[in-house]
């Protein structure tokens, strides 16, 4: 996987945006995530000694709005939650879930296979399976004591 610098400053401003958030409350300014259009999903990625495995939760977005690229080393989601329309009859008094346009980007070490890739999508869970290429796996050699 590619190096990232690390960014204190960023990380200080993260957690007291969640800090804040924790109490109804949201900074205003640049970094302010409330605005249609900006919200990404959250993701865990794992590895096993096969593959890398990349779970975005991803609710109440249909599977033709969800687009996986691979592509240079980069692993691309990309998508679109789409708001609710006022129904007659039907009046909202608070909106606080996210609306709007996804893209998150991944760098993808030099050891995927990226010909057999493959994602799965239910119930608002996207998985994508990114198997090690044959050449990157880990292989146990019997090393005779003498």
């Amino acid at each position: 996987m590619a190096l990232v610098k690390w960014d204190a400053w960023h990380d200080m401003e993260d957690l007291f945006d969640r800090y804040m958030k924790s109490f109804g409350a949201l900074r205003p300014g640049p970094r302010e995530t409330a605005t249609a259009g900006e919200w990404s999903p959250r993701v865990d990625i794992a590895e096993t000694a096969t593959e890398f495995v990349v779970k975005a939760e991803i609710p109440e977005v249909k599977k033709e709005d969800l687009h996986v690229t691979v592509d240079n080393g980069a692993l691309t989601l990309r998508g679109e939650r789409k708001q609710e329309k006022e129904e007659s009859g039907k009046k909202f008094h608070r909106v606080e879930r996210y609306y709007g346009s996804f893209s998150r980007v991944f760098s993808l070490p030099e050891n995927i296979d990226e010909g057999k890739v493959k994602a799965t999508f239910k119930d608002g869970m996207l998985t994508v399976q990114l198997p090690k290429s044959e050449e990157s796996k880990p292989k146990a050699l019997e090393v005779k004591v003498e």
